[in-house]
């Protein structure tokens, strides 16, 4: 019985690491603010690093869950103008929002790279850890977000020429 259970657990964890690690970085965001409060204010002596420590962390939770909702298609889109399109024609916008998006996302990534090397040498006064660890999250985050975008984009892209086609 409980090698079942192992087994479904670790099925889940390979089959949705996206949605295991923003659960996690929750969940820690979490502790780290409860942790905080506790000891700020029923033990009072506060903890140096907590705050420093959830705003990384919540920088990290904003850019996988930007990813995430690239992923699952959850982001706002006005689809109205390019639903009254005939096939064709909606077939070509959709791959004309997938390039911009694409250059958006490519210009992000580059400049989340220089960003990231231009801190890599400061450090949190509160956890001592290089400002790199929560800037590298924007990197991460688009890289993965430009994956969901092409994948997505090319899903799209195939199926609409098969109807079209």
């Amino acid at each position: 019985m409980k090698a079942a259970a192992v087994f479904r657990l670790a099925s889940v964890l390979l089959r949705h690491p996206l949605e295991v690690v923003i659960c996690c970085i929750l969940i820690a965001i979490v502790l780290v603010t409860f942790g905080q409060v506790i000891f700020r204010y029923v033990l009072e002596s506060p903890l140096s690093w907590s705050d420093e420590g959830a705003r990384f962390l919540l920088q990290w939770l904003a850019m996988l869950s930007a990813a995430y909702a690239f992923k699952t298609g959850s982001h706002f889109a006005l689809t109205f103008i390019v639903d009254r399109f005939e096939a064709r024609l909606r077939w070509s916008a959709n791959l004309l929002v997938v390039a911009v998006v694409t250059l958006f996302l490519a210009v992000f990534i580059v400049k989340a790279v220089e960003y990231t090397l231009s801190v890599r040498n400061v450090t949190g006064p509160g956890t001592g850890l290089s400002m790199a660890v929560p800037s590298s999250s924007a990197i991460v985050g688009g890289v993965m977000m430009l994956y969901y975008v092409l994948r997505n984009g090319w899903n799209n892209l195939r199926r609409g020429s098969s109807k079209s086609g």
